[in-house]
């Protein structure tokens, strides 16, 4: 499926050196972690010199905060084309993220992670993401029912959302993840 991942040997042809930065960095701090990453294996990868890489990014902070801008807009775009893939309901939960969570450079929550990685040394971090989970709600809010209860059953389903993410992580399948946010989905479609 390759839901975020670009191949930096295969930048797009139009990719100036801004974007093949942000699509280096995008796939190796997703893949191997913030932290782990240092900015030169960056500019190496990226095939720019030291020089251009600072020119658009004065510190790795700086790569950062536009890493989860980005990851934000690519995540949430592909999250509302697999939800509509999978039949635009509540029940399609399951189904897109199992897309997601069965890709092989899955990796968890890029947003959960750089709050673990990131948060405490950089508030924006926490910021960034709490936006992200925010709009992410927005969205299951759009697969509900009209209710009095719509928003609070968005809010248990987002964060149902997130545990299944952190259980696929961990998990050798991500078959129990899966399965308990289809129990959650179905009792809340009970309440309705």
């Amino acid at each position: 499926m390759a839901l975020m991942k670009a191949d930096n040997n295969l930048f797009p042809p139009s990719a100036g050196p801004r974007e093949r930065i942000l699509l280096t960095a995008h796939d190796l701090f997703y893949r191997e972690g913030i932290r782990a990453t240092g900015i030169d294996r960056v500019i190496a990868e990226s095939g720019v010199a030291k020089v251009t890489f600072y020119r658009y990014f004065p510190s790795k902070n700086n790569l950062i905060l536009d890493f989860l801008e980005y990851r934000h807009q690519r995540w949430l775009t592909w999250f509302v084309d697999a939800l509509h893939r999978q039949g635009g309901k509540v029940n399609a939960l399951s189904p897109a993220l199992a897309e997601w969570f069965n890709d092989p450079g899955f990796r968890g929550c890029a947003f959960l992670n750089s709050v673990s990685e990131m948060g405490g040394s950089m508030p924006e971090v926490i910021e960034i993401s709490r936006r992200h989970k925010q709009e992410m709600e927005k969205v299951i809010v759009s697969l509900l029912p009209p209710s009095r209860l719509r928003k609070r059953h968005a809010q248990a389903l987002a964060m149902a959302v997130d545990g299944a993410i952190v259980r696929a992580q961990y998990d050798k399948t991500s078959a129990a993840a899966l399965a308990s946010l289809e129990v959650i989905v179905k009792l809340l479609n009970m309440s309705v």
